[in-house]
Order: structure tokens, then sequence, then C-alpha cells
């Protein structure tokens, strides 16, 4: 069979072409994975938790111990198959290893106390003996000594304290702090973080100051530490981030999921976008909570699990790049906070949007053309509850246009084209205080897929859309903490093609040629300074 030599040409071309395309997208993780380029293999666990089916109810010493022994067990094993896959460190959930919904009394069988790795130099592993009631953090220390890596676990602890000398003690005179240990791959305890946002656990204190607590590696330089709801307010996560330069972060989570804005790997997800850090987010599994989703991140892609319906637990492993600049010896990574990280994706080709359809006020708020930027910019306005707040929307018409809403000081602005017109799609805006389940003052802008045809079901909860959308989404905001966010059909995660400040105070984000259908597209404000006004 001869082949024909036109053909044999055209099949080179086309190869050639297929393989150019392939180098031009590979991403910057790609490239800053090069050889010459410090890299380690972190993992996390997503931990099914065995829980205690009467967590009111007070347990001895040695009945909490077999409790927490079983899921104890589930580490050790998990951790031992974390080293054989090359894992330097390991993050494992919060309350993972004695569940939740305890009252202050009912968990004092499950603490320990952790001495101060700053003043106390400590492996568990090597002298148990040296503290009493230690038994979880002997077998954590000896976890991570026996396999060679750095270990991160949350669990429950006391503190004494003082009445006379320090006001703030509680009547018990102990503190109950939501705590994450780190261990050495020597089993030393090398850092020991509580937990300063509460998420109502009524079992626990918040530390009289908030601690910004960090621990250095041989393998990637330093981290940072904190936990859970602690994502989502300046102290400690954005000082760290922000003031102290921290690029990695270990972050144990017990998070309930909440579309269309928060569920756990998306904003997760957002986080390390926008702040430019590494991520490990362990979260634990209880399907009867809602909560799952845990990952690898790092500013250019992700490794995640997400699973409502499985019963098992799942243990991520994955090569990451090293992002500290002490530690690399170089400045070309340094951080620049909240910014929108740039990837590496061609610069955008504004001519594609019909940008002269729009224009800025003189306070760089985009509005409708010819129109005032005002609270209900459209009469095809509607409120709907999102997320238990009261957002302001219009709805999208036609598989192409362009929209803009406002609400207060916050103005949002939608270029769009989509493949049909079927789903029912609403852009909306908030600037306002959320009071429900925790005290923050928001600035958001998101584009949402509505789970049915009426304005109430924008905001309904959905991970499912089939409708393309490419967009480019923008906003004025008051604040410069702002998180961009994309979530495709089947909670796929996604990053903008551009992100990043303009105008002063804007803040937009762009996105083509998605795969999944858009569940959702949001710009999420956080204005840390009015969360007590």
């Amino acid at each position: 069979m001869q082949t024909d030599p036109h053909e044999s040409v055209f099949l080179l071309l086309l190869m050639a072409l297929v393989l150019a395309r392939f180098v031009l997208c590979l991403s910057g993780l790609q490239l800053i994975l090069a050889a010459d380029h410090p890299s380690y293999v972190a993992a996390v666990y997503e931990h099914r938790v065995l829980l205690n089916s009467n967590p009111g109810v007070p347990l001895d010493r040695r009945s909490a111990l077999e409790h927490m022994k079983q899921n104890l067990r589930v580490f050790e094993e998990q951790t031992a198959l974390a080293a054989q896959q090359g894992a330097q460190i390991i993050v494992f959930p919060e309350d993972a290893i004695h569940g939740f919904n305890f009252t202050r009394a009912s968990i004092t069988g499950y603490l320990e106390t952790v001495p101060d790795p700053q003043k106390v130099t400590w492996s568990p592993c090597a002298d148990p003996l040296r503290f009493p009631d230690s038994e979880v953090l002997h077998s954590l220390s000896c976890m991570a000594r026996t396999n060679r890596l750095f270990l991160v676990a949350n669990m429950p602890t006391r503190q004494s304290c003082n009445r006379i000398s320090d006001p703030r003690c509680p009547e018990d005179s102990q503190y109950q702090f939501n705590t994450n240990v780190v261990f050495s791959n020597e089993g030393v305890i090398v850092a020991r973080y509580h937990k300063q946002n509460l998420y109502f656990e009524v079992a626990f204190d918040a530390p009289p100051e908030c601690e910004y607590i960090t621990f250095t590696t041989p393998f990637a330089g330093r981290f940072g530490v904190f936990t859970c709801f602690d994502i989502l307010f300046r102290a400690p996560a954005v000082t760290l981030v922000k003031e102290m330069g921290i690029r990695q972060i270990v972050y144990p989570t017990a998070w309930m999921n909440q579309l269309p804005l928060l569920a756990a790997v998306q904003f997760q997800r957002s986080f390390s976008h926008a702040t430019g850090v590494t991520l490990l987010a362990a979260n634990v599994r209880a399907a009867e909570y809602g909560i799952t989703g845990s990952g690898i991140f790092t500013p250019w892609d992700s490794l995640i699990h997400h699973d409502t319906e499985g019963n098992s637990g799942k243990l991520l492993v994955r090569r990451v790049p090293v992002l500290d600049p002490s530690f690399i010896g170089d400045d070309r990574h340094k951080l620049v906070p909240f910014s929108g990280y740039q990837s590496s994706k061609e610069p955008e080709k504004m001519h594609v949007w019909p940008t002269s359809s729009f224009n800025a006020n003189h306070d760089g708020k985009y509005c409708r053309k010819d129109s005032e930027c005002a609270e209900g910019t459209s009469s095809t306005t509607f409120n709907s509850i999102m997320m238990y707040d009261n957002f302001t929307l219009v709805p999208l018409q036609g598989t192409e246009g362009n929209i803009s809403i406002c609400s207060g000081s916050v103005c949002c602005h939608l270029l769009f084209r989509r493949s049909d017109a079927h789903e029912f799609y609403a852009l909306g805006v908030f600037d306002g205080l959320h009071v429900v389940h925790g005290t923050y003052y928001l600035e958001i802008c998101a584009l949402v897929r509505c789970t049915g045809e009426h304005h109430s079901s924008c905001g309904g909860e959905t991970e499912h859309a089939q409708t393309l959308v490419d967009f480019r989404l923008a906003g004025t905001f008051t604040t410069p903490h702002v998180f961009p966010g994309i979530l495709g059909s089947g909670m796929t995660l996604d990053v903008p093609d551009h992100s990043g400040r303009e105008g002063g105070n804007g803040f937009y984000m762009s996105r083509t040629g998605m795969s999944a259908g858009l569940v959702t597209a949001v710009l999420y404000g956080r204005h840390y300074e009015k969360d007590n006004v």
C-alpha cells in the first residue's frame, strides 16, 4: 500500500502544529518544574472520620483514646502509603482524629497538652514519658519518624491558665484549643497553631492573641499554618501571605460545602490562585454533613478530590515546585498578593471583546452605555437569596451581550458569549455584611447558573451545567482583596486566562474555551476592615 506524499506532508505539518500548540499550552507549573528548579512531593489525605455517636456525653480518657485510635490506625496506614510514593510532607484534616459536635465538657477526655515548640524540643516518639496524657502525640510523632516525613495533624488540646494574671482565662482555668501540630521527619514537634476563627465550636476557645505560625523544612523552606474558617479572614491567613511573604500553606479543614460560591475546593482554588501560594488542603470526609473536598493547589493548577456520594477516604500525592523565595535563592517568584496571579497563557486578545460598548465613569465604575451607575441599572433586575445574602441580579438574555449591575459601591460588568440560551443564568452583586454562620463583610460579583427557571432559583445549589460560556467579568471594589474563581460542571475547577487590577479600584478576570459548562464565575471580595462595623 502506497502513501500519497502530499498526505504525508500534511500529516507531518499537522503533527508539528499539534506539538507547537502543546508546547505553547504548557502551564506555569510545568515550566517551573524544570530540572533547575527545586520541588518536593506533598500529600493530603481526606479522611472519612469515624465519629463518636454521642458527642455530647463525656467519655473517660480510656474510652476517648479507644475512639481516637480507630482514626489514628487509618492515619498510620495512609502515612506509610504516602511515604511509599515519595511524600516528604503529609497533611491530615481538621477534626479527623476526634470528630465534632462536642460540648466544652464532653471533649475533655480527648484533650492533650502540646508544649510550645519554641520553648521545648520534644519528640514524643523518642521520649513518650516526658509529658503525661500524650498518647495521640506519641502516635503521630512515630508516624512521622518511622516514615521520615513531615506530618501535620489537627487535635483538641488544653492549656492551663491563671485567672488572676490572665483576665481571659476561662472559668475552669484552662484554654481548650482546636490545634494543628506539625512534626518533623524525626518526630519532633516543630509547630503548634491554635485556630483563631472558630466556626460555632463551643468546645473550644480562641487564643487570647492571634498566632502567626510558620515552620521550616529542609526540602522546601518555610510553610505557614492555619485552619478551615481562618481562610476567610485577615488574621492569620492574609497576614501570613501578604505581610510575612509565606508562599506555602498547610491547611487542615472540616469545610461544609455551600454552592454556588463556597464549595471547599472552589474557594481553596481561588485562594491559591489569587495569592500565588501553594495550598495543601486536607478536608474531612463526612457525607452526612456535606463535607468533602481536598486538594494540592499551586497558583497554576491543582489535584483535587470532591466526592459527595462515596464513603471512603482519599490520598492525594503530587510533586510541586518550591515557592519559598529564600529557599530557591532568587526573586523570580516573589509574591505580589491579591493582584490576580498572572498565568502563562497568551496575552488577552481584547479585540475579541466589544469593549467599546462600555464606558467607565469618573469613579472607574463600569456601567451600561449612556446610563448612570446606580443600584438597579436595569429594569429587569430582581432580588434573590444566595448564601443567606440578598443579592441584586440581572438575567442574561440571548447568546451574547453585555450587562452591568450595581449595589452600593460595587458595580459588576459582564461581557459574555454562550453556546445556547436554554439554561437560566444571572449576574449578581452583593455589597454588605454577611451575618449568618459568621460575620464578615463581602463585595461580590457573581455569574451563576440558576437551578430553575424562576428568579428565586438563582442562588440555589447545583454542581451541573451544560452551557459553555466565554466571559469577561469585571467589578469595582473598595477592597484590594479579591478572589477570582471559576467552577465548571461536575466540580471542574478552572483558573482565569487573565485576571488583575485595572482602573484603580477595578478588578477583572476573563476565560474562553472552557470544556465544561459554567456553574459559577465569581469575584469574591473581602473587606476585612468592615467586619466589625
